[in-house]
């Protein structure tokens, strides 16, 4: 069983931007030891370690930690995909056969159009050569740019990250409901089933999810759908286990084997721990 999105950090390295003690008990160092403690009880075997700071350092910082720990089937990393050298920085990056994404954090930059410039055609397209994977941290604002760039660019395999982040808290559902189907129907897009919990707002019931869930899976069938924790950021909303239960609940058990490892396989061309 895989945890197709969790962190680790280290505070001192002090290129976490967002991370600030207004975030609570998140705020903290968190290690692989720590995620292997807390996921066990679920049955989870690995995972896909995401970049959480947008920088080239914290990406070879993870890419050292992985190394040597064979439950960690990969990494998401981090380029500026806008330098004049991305392409170089990129191959550079995808030497290390555990770097299997690129994530440029477009919710945090402030114009929801700088990913369809044309001026990042050659760091796309970098991407595909290399076989990674775009890995999408969006919002519902950024779908219809998305939806360009899956069309503009084929062959590149997308991650929608945390569901594009509906907001669920504001009980939103048209807008997003029409992007992720649009989204859907492009077959080089997947979609995480994670970061739900935390948009449904402080102290919401990991129930407030289920509809915003349904239609992940409806849109993009088992095969699309691939689950993550987004651990340790899931803790703003609750507990790892009763995420992880909820979303076997969610998901029939026929679809199950997929959703839960056999889609982050295929997303993301994950090595296989047990290969000599």
């Amino acid at each position: 069983m895989i945890d197709a999105h969790f962190h680790i950090w280290q505070l001192a390295r002090g290129d976490y931007g967002w991370l600030t003690p207004e975030l609570g008990a998140i705020h903290r160092d968190v290690s692989l030891a720590d995620w292997r403690a807390i996921r066990a009880a679920s049955g989870v075997t690995a995972g896909v370690l995401v970049q959480a700071a947008p920088t080239e350092a914290e990406t070879r910082f993870l890419l050292a930690q992985a190394r040597h720990a064979p439950d960690v089937l990969g990494v998401v990393g981090w380029v500026d995909l806008a330098a004049p050298d991305a392409v170089q920085r990129i191959r550079a990056l995808a030497a290390d056969d555990a770097l299997v994404g690129l994530r440029p954090m477009l919710q945090d930059l402030p114009d929801p159009d700088w990913i369809l410039q044309d001026a990042l055609t050659p760091a796309l397209q970098a991407l595909v050569d290399a076989d990674l994977t775009f890995d999408a941290l969006v919002l519902p604002v950024h779908l219809p740019r998305m939806l360009q760039l899956a069309q503009r660019h084929p062959a590149l395999r997308i991650v929608l990250d945390h569901g594009a982040k509906p907001a669920i808290a504001a009980g939103a559902w048209d807008d997003w409901a029409q992007g992720i189907r649009q989204m859907a129907a492009l077959p080089q897009v997947f979609c995480k089933l994670s970061g739900l919990w935390t948009e449904a707002g402080p102290g919401a019931p990991v129930a407030a999810v289920q509809r915003y869930a349904g239609h992940l899976l409806a849109c993009f069938g088992p095969r699309r759908l691939l689950w993550g924790s987004d651990w340790p950021v899931l803790e703003r909303a609750g507990a790892y286990a009763e995420w992880h239960a909820a979303a076997r609940a969610l998901v029939p058990p026929a679809d199950q084997a997929e959703v839960f490892a056999g889609t982050a396989r295929r997303a993301y061309r994950l090595r296989d721990p047990h290969a000599g």
